[in-house]
């Protein structure tokens, strides 16, 4: 017996699909139908004929053997042979227990037995047999006064042919027209999916932020009118909310930099004068610190969000060598996390020379994101390389740690904003905002590149992998 989740496991065909299908199928119920109907009409009619036929010849002939009997006419059986039977007929006569037959092949013992009875109750009787192996239509015609019978074999070979040949062709087009209604449900289905790819295609654009993607309209079309008039409304409270969200960020994160300023410099005035604390003075001037620096570091992201929504966020591009981008960037962010030792740096000297155009700033933001996150949760970062992709199209970033790892639910999610993950509430006075992997996605993609996050060697911490193209003229730094 079939499990439930067996069946629940058996892909469905998609709309294409089953509109293809249900074209497909209706062309073949009725051109089967069509063919049946034709074959057993034309089989009856073809039958009835040959039958007929077979009658009106059978009567002829056993008129004339009743006369040539009743004139006691010499050679009878010559008389038999000479019966107009037809073409693949053969003429029997049963003269008082005495057969005579046109073929040599054909005898007493191939007339059926209750056709041969029925005759001899003086009824005219006929029946469809197989005589030698095809089919036949005989006529029985008693003749009474000459105590005689007639007896007429109708070969149904030829019309047997003929109805194979035409069922034949039948099937043949049934065939046809159910590959020509698959064709037809083709056209339907690439017509009838076509605004649903509009749809798709729009959609992914808006995920990809292009906000200002709009269906184009369809008139004369009601319902398709009315997705494109939904679809474009709801794009277009999106953007306003969106509109009003980056707002709202840029507003509160101005805002806070008034109050954030005064701290900072606050806090300078109390580590100047540090030594003249208490020892739980200096502990409370340690924490204050940190959540100032965290504060700070927050603000920057959300003004950091807020111009890239607002679009307002230019790139400034340098052509730099790669290894002294690498080497300059970690530097500035292990200045930044010195809590943790550095992480051993590896560069292929394929492409240590090599130069690319990137935005310094936004690279160093990149690399700097990365460092901390791997501070924030896995106890500082154990090694970064940049390699050449095995497509030789990319530089190959990776920034290597050996904490708990991210799960695989969690690989995809991870970049999206202010999401921190079920590893959140296992930090200890380092929490991060959830921005800054957002931004480093935001800042790779600005570069035409990607990141993912993949488990690292041994099944032990994570591999944050940065992939850039090198879509610039590649050249050594040394030859310029």
């Amino acid at each position: 017996m079939t499990s439930p989740e067996k069946i629940r496991s058996v892909p469905r065909l998609g709309l294409r699909g089953r509109l293809i299908a249900a074209f497909a199928t209706g062309a073949l119920v009725l051109s089967v139908s069509m063919g049946a109907i034709a074959y057993y009409t034309t089989r009856h009619f073809l039958i009835t004929d040959r039958q007929s036929a077979a009658l009106h010849q059978a009567y002829a002939n056993a008129a004339l053997l009743r006369n040539a009997l009743a004139a006691n006419v010499p050679h009878i059986d010559l008389q038999v042979t000479s019966l107009d039977s037809g073409a693949g007929s053969v003429s029997l006569l049963n003269d008082n227990g005495q057969w005579f037959s046109t073929s040599l092949a054909v005898g007493k013992n191939s007339i059926p037995l209750a056709l041969r009875q029925s005759v001899g109750s003086l009824h005219v009787a006929t029946q469809t047999s197989v005589i030698n192996d095809a089919p036949a239509f005989s006529v029985g015609v008693p003749l009474p006064s000459q105590q005689a019978a007639y007896y007429l074999v109708y070969d149904l070979s030829d019309l047997q042919h003929t109805l194979r040949v035409l069922l034949t062709a039948l099937g043949a087009a049934a065939a046809a027209t159910t590959l020509l209604g698959a064709g037809l449900g083709l056209i339907a289905s690439r017509r009838t999916m076509r605004p649903l790819a509009e749809v798709s295609l729009a959609a992914v654009a808006i995920a990809q932020g292009d906000l200002e993607t709009r269906l184009p309209g369809h008139r004369g079309d009601a319902d398709l009118e009315g997705l494109t008039n939904s679809f474009n409304t709801m794009v277009d409270q999106l953007q306003e909310r969106l509109e009003r969200d980056a707002r709202f960020t840029s507003d509160v994160s101005h805002e806070l930099r008034s109050p954030l300023t005064t701290m900072a410099a606050t806090l300078g005035v109390l580590e100047s004068r540090r030594d003249e604390l208490s020892e739980q003075g200096k502990q409370a001037l340690d924490l204050m610190s940190a959540d100032i620096r965290r504060f700070a570091r927050l603000v920057e992201d959300l003004l950091e969000i807020s111009r890239s929504d607002a679009g307002a966020s230019d790139m400034i591009y340098d052509t730099v060598t790669i290894g002294e981008l690498v080497e300059r960037s970690l530097h500035a962010s292990t200045r930044l996390n010195d809590n943790f030792p550095p992480p051993t740096l590896f560069i292929d000297p394929s492409v240590r020379s090599v130069r690319l155009m990137v935005d310094k700033r936004r690279f160093e933001r990149i690399m700097g994101n990365l460092i901390e996150n791997a501070a924030n949760y896995a106890g500082g970062a154990t090694r970064v390389s940049a390699t050449l992709s095995h497509d030789a199209l990319h530089l190959e970033l990776r920034v290597c740690d050996e904490g708990p790892g991210i799960s695989l639910v969690e690989r995809d999610r991870i970049f999206e904003r202010f999401y921190r993950g079920d590893i959140s509430g296992q930090r200890e006075g380092n929490e991060g905002s959830g921005l800054g992997l957002a931004l480093v996605a935001d800042n790779v993609a600005r570069h035409g590149g990607t990141v993912r996050v993949e488990q690292g060697p041994n099944a032990k911490g994570s591999d944050f992998v940065v992939m850039i193209p090198l879509h610039r003229e590649i050249e050594d730094a040394d030859e310029t």
